[in-house]
């Protein structure tokens, strides 16, 4: 058996557990290149409850420690993966780079479009692999609905409508994600959507958008309970169970956007975590000859093709229109198949088998030296696009999404910039 790669999750709060279970993942089918030596974090009690359960789920114990420095004493570390907050993510990238590691880091890459820039520009200096823990895209049905859309089966993409509403005064997970210095929910969540435009539609051109701070107090329904499988993947509330009752949020929670690609595919967005009332979902995309509506991501459930004269299709039917489609080899043992239309698991079960996809490619990466398919570039472009809707607020008008992505456009992300000191 080859020799494994020593790796360390740094950030050992929810999203490090998250990680965890998904490298558990990985190893319990097989494919893990990694051996886990250390779980670095300055809360050592958060440290040593990712190095138990590791202990656990992989049959070692990492060693748990407070900081980079004493990662690098422990002997070779070949990757980080990065789970701390958005805050520290350029600093913790930063200085894995500058020791020659490998890294994965959680989205957003950045928490503004300068920390990007930095960690592009580290990446580029070391050499080392940077890849963006992205995981949207790589769902099964997404992958499908891609191939799909190559395939010319709606003809040339037209319209994509990404809408999602619901939330009304309810905290998102954690306190942090409602707060403007620590990233809050429009570019927490909308670093998925952001991907997710752009893998179906290609690189967006312009932005313009109204957004809002709608709840300026939200509420923490799980203060002062047990806190037992709270959040995604149920693993959240031992930490929500101490956080206030009741908070000020200071980010805005709601945006309105139009957005053009260069394509000439056009997005009509609104990305609302303070609507009351009935929630709302909803993903399509018409073209020129067709439409498809998409199923709600890590759900499973089957996406639907429209064409003009034929009855829809969302079964087995779709994979024939795609003969050539097929997952890639560690999506395929994880999810039972190749080509899938549909798959059946809990939630927490799909969310570590994609961390495990993202996982196998960082291994694959590391050994084979190829690029990673969401890296710097593709990592930077998220954070760029959601930023783009709070940046043509405060200007009043459509902005170029690559001038914000480049930080010409920074009026809304100046504050964020003072106070990381970049």
């Amino acid at each position: 058996m080859a020799e494994k790669l020593p790796l360390a999750i740094v950030g050992c709060g929810g999203m490090g557990h998250r990680h965890l279970y998904g490298l558990a993942e990985l190893q319990a089918a097989g494919l893990s290149p990694f051996e886990l030596v250390g779980a670095c974090d300055p809360n050592l009690d958060n440290a040593n409850s990712l190095a138990d359960q590791a202990q656990e789920r992989l049959g070692t114990r990492p060693q748990p420690v407070a900081d980079l420095a004493a990662l690098a004493a422990l002997g070779e570390i070949q990757a980080v993966d990065i789970t701390t907050l958005p805050a520290h993510h350029h600093t913790v990238a930063i200085e894995a780079l500058e020791r020659g590691w490998h890294a994965m880091c959680e989205k957003p890459m950045g928490l503004t479009a300068r920390a990007c820039k930095m960690m592009i520009a580290k990446a580029r200096e070391t050499g080392r692999t940077l890849s963006v823990a992205e995981n949207y895209r790589r769902d099964p049905v997404n992958r499908l609905a891609k191939a799909l859309l190559d395939a010319g089966h709606i003809g040339t993409p037209r319209l994509m409508q990404q809408i999602t509403m619901g939330g009304a005064d309810q905290m998102l997970i954690s306190v942090w994600r409602h707060q403007k210095n620590a990233s809050g929910v429009l570019l927490d969540v909308g670093t998925h959507f952001s991907d997710i435009m752009e893998y179906f539609l290609g690189e967006a051109e312009t932005a313009y958008a109204q957004t809002r701070l709608h709840e300026k107090t939200r509420k923490n329904p799980v203060a002062g309970t047990d806190g037992a499988d709270s959040g995604p993947a149920g693993v959240y509330g031992r930490w929500q169970k101490d956080m206030p009752a009741e908070f000020e949020a200071t980010a805005d929670d709601a945006a309105y956007a139009t957005i053009l690609f260069k394509s000439g595919a056009v997005a009509q967005y609104i990305e609302d975590h303070a609507a009351h009332g009935e929630n709302r979902w909803q993903r399509s995309i018409h073209g020129s000859q067709g439409s498809m509506n998409l199923p709600g991501d890590r759900s499973g459930q089957r996406l639907t093709l429209h064409r003009d004269g034929a009855d829809p299709i969302d079964d087995q039917a779709l994979l024939d229109l795609v003969p050539d489609f097929h997952l890639d080899d560690a999506t395929a043992a994880l999810f039972g198949g190749d080509r899938l239309y549909e798959y059946s698991c809990p939630f927490s079960e799909t969310d570590r088998k994609l961390i495990a996809v993202e996982y196998h490619e960082l291994g694959t990466c590391i050994l084979e030296g190829c690029p990673p398919e969401v890296g710097p570039h593709e990592g930077a472009r998220a954070v760029g696009l959601s930023y783009s809707l709070m940046e043509s607020q405060v200007a009043g008008q459509a902005l170029s999404v690559d001038a914000v992505c480049d930080d010409q456009h920074n009026a809304y992300q100046a504050e964020i910039n003072d106070h990381l000191g970049i």
